[in-house]
């Protein structure tokens, strides 16, 4: 796939809005930031997208990032937070999994691009005499390679290009990819290039101030290397003052309309309300002269609804080993939370370190009062026992459980010690000469795995199909005989043990057309009602507004789950549900069933149940759990 072709916005939802003349150039929107890192910019320019393509425009979005590594695969999770796997394979920035959740697209390869890479191919090219002899330089050399890769993303039938510089202004490692914006906005002209910067505005607490003068000197800053920003969008942890605002316009020279207020939102959906109030979106199709239309909020006020105003509630455990930066596992929560919106359900995460989880003992304390369990992926041998453990614990106590990757092949142990009765089972990648390997590595990765080959960039990745067994819980979740799932792997389960698991009640309801590799397990429903696994990252293609099916069935399972253990006690309201090692647990009766006076999210934890059971609904099929083609 060359780069046009990966640039442009596929996904089952492309929209139908009003488009730009043929002979209309494709509009640029460069966020940046300031001040400090992890202000949110990538949110910021999620929530722009999305208000934008509301307006019926065709936006794609880009994350520039200044690291020097060709792509975040070999990063370690601590540091980068998770491995967004595109479609076409590429290993990106967990920003395009933001991207793509609130456009509702799916992204290419060349929708992340790394200094790495970059000085990657202007070397290659220099080795090939591309350049003819040229002194290779950063200008103009490296800027025109970025240029080159912001500009194909302005392909056929795209409004608007979203493009996100990673790192803060004055950073060393940004100063090549603001330059090459400034060129870009020379090149396509000045009215079609929109710089938003996005700055911090602290409160000190002793004078009781916010203070405007860190942005003033952000904003100085890229100044002094041409680039005058057309808006900010100011963060707070509280609401800015209109003279606050004042200040801002005047001493940064922006429109007095165009200094955003941004404070923290109670959701991260409740962030493109929050521009919008503001008016920023109506200020950007101005200032570009795009066609203007209102926004269309029937679909995000629903999501909106059920984000503030549930009718139920459940807690998920997800067990997992890098649970001290959440951000880890971004996808696989917003997974599950998106499945709790398909049944106007509030999922809350609990997070268990996968260590705590190596004794029954262990696995009890963390699991015994939760509604259902999530085991995501991973590497390498640490905490690997303890998923283990969570697995066996979940079939044990007939806990709700869904795993990802990893978590399928741990789930595959425990079924192969515990139920086949092969004691000695463990994968291949954390005991090379272990008895029974019932998950071993991949015929084409065994090379790689014996350090004959580059780790990065290598693994099983990218969308692969899956056949999925008649009658199968899968194939009931998906409602499709042929599914497609991203993939990033280099085991799978053993072929020679197949038999022997199938014998011991795991059914294996997912394989590759070819039959020879392992997508999808879960248990017989005789032996346990959803015990449900993937070698996918199902999470990777959940959307707020369409959730992943297999998502919204573990949330089905656990509120099933809650209604079994429901037991209504006198006239007191009280209902009591015994955990899996017979520990009651209280809910409160909410009244009314159909709970047309929900609770505000700040009062969630006065009213969290019912003594009668909810059923389960889809509104106006608002949420569809259909596969994505």
């Amino acid at each position: 796939m060359d780069m046009l072709d990966s640039a442009r916005v596929s996904g089952p939802d492309r929209p139908r809005g009003v488009a730009l003349a043929a002979s209309s150039p494709t509009r640029h929107v460069f966020v940046t930031g300031g001040v400090a890192s992890s202000l949110g910019k990538g949110l910021t320019a999620s929530s722009l997208g999305n208000l934008l393509k509301a307006r019926g425009l065709r936006v794609t979005m880009q994350k520039l990032d200044p690291y020097l590594n060709v792509d975040p695969g070999t990063m370690n999770p601590f540091q980068h937070g998770e491995v967004f796997v595109t479609g076409d394979g590429a290993e990106t920035d967990l920003d395009i999994g933001h991207y793509e959740r609130f456009l509702d697209v799916d992204l290419g390869r060349s929708a992340n691009v790394t200094t790495g890479q970059i000085y990657s191919s202007v070397i290659a090219k220099e080795r090939r005499g591309d350049y003819l002899g040229d002194t290779v330089q950063v200008i103009p050399h490296i800027t025109n390679e970025i240029k080159a890769r912001i500009r194909a993303m302005a392909a056929p039938g795209i409004d608007v290009v979203i493009t996100e510089i990673g790192g803060t202004v004055g950073d060393i490692e940004s100063l090549p990819f603001l330059e090459a914006a400034r060129q870009v906005r020379h090149d396509v002209g000045r009215d079609n290039v929109f710089f938003l910067h996005v700055s911090l505005v602290p409160y000190l607490a002793p004078s009781g101030e916010q203070k405007t003068k860190p942005t003033q000197h952000s904003v100085a800053q890229l100044r002094s290397i041409g680039i005058q920003p057309d808006a900010i969008v100011c963060r707070s942890d509280r609401p800015i003052p209109t003279g606050v605002k004042r200040k801002i316009s005047l001493m940064c020279d922006v429109d007095e309309e165009a200094v955003v207020a941004c404070p923290d939102a109670p959701s991260i959906y409740d962030i493109p309300k929050v521009l919008h109030g503001e008016a920023l979106d109506a200020y950007v199709v101005r200032r570009l002269n795009l066609p203007f239309r209102d926004v269309d909020w029937t679909e995000w006020d629903e999501l909106l609804r059920r984000v503030h105003h549930p009718a139920d509630e459940v807690t998920v455990a997800l067990v997992g080993k890098y649970i001290d930066l959440p951000d880890a596992y971004l996808s696989v929560t917003e997974a599950l939370r998106a499945g709790g919106f398909q049944h106007d359900t509030r999922v809350n995460i609990r997070w268990v370190a996968s260590d705590e989880c190596t004794t029954r003992e262990g696995a009890a304390r963390h699991l015994a009062d939760v509604d259902a369990v999530c085991i995501p992926g991973g590497f390498g041998v640490r905490g690997v026992e303890g998923k283990v453990g969570a697995a066996a614990y979940a079939r044990e106590h007939q806990l709700p459980v869904l795993g990802l990757c990893l978590g399928l092949q741990c789930m595959v142990v425990d079924v192969a010690r515990n139920l086949a009765g092969l004691d000695d089972a463990n994968s291949s990648e954390f005991e090379a000469t272990c008895a029974h390997p019932v998950v071993a590595t991949m015929e084409e990765q065994r090379e790689i795995v014996a350090g004959s080959g580059d780790l990065g960039g290598t693994m099983r990745l990218g969308l692969y199909p899956a056949k999925l067994a008649e009658d199968s819980l899968v194939r009931r979740a998906y409602a499709e005989p042929y599914v497609e799932e991203r993939h990033r792997h280099r085991y799978e389960v053993n072929n020679a043990y197949r038999t022997q698991l199938e014998e011991a009640g795991l059914v294996i309801s997912g394989t590759s057309p070819d039959g020879r590799l392992v997508e999808f397990v879960e248990l017989r429903r005789d032996l346990h009602p959803y015990f449900v696994a993937t070698q996918a990252h199902p999470e990777l293609r959940s959307r707020p507004t369409r959730p992943h099916p297999l998502f919204a069935g573990l949330v089905e399972a656990a509120l099933a789950r809650q209604r079994e253990m429901q037991l209504p006690v006198g006239d007191l309201g009280l209902v009591h549900a015994e955990d899996g090692d017979g520990a009651p647990r209280t809910r409160r009766e909410s009244g009314d069933s159909d709970r047309d006076d929900a609770p505000d999210v700040d009062d969630v934890d006065d009213v969290d149940g019912a003594a009668e059971a909810v059923p389960l609904r889809q509104r106006d099929g608002w949420l569809r759990a259909g596969v994505r083609r």
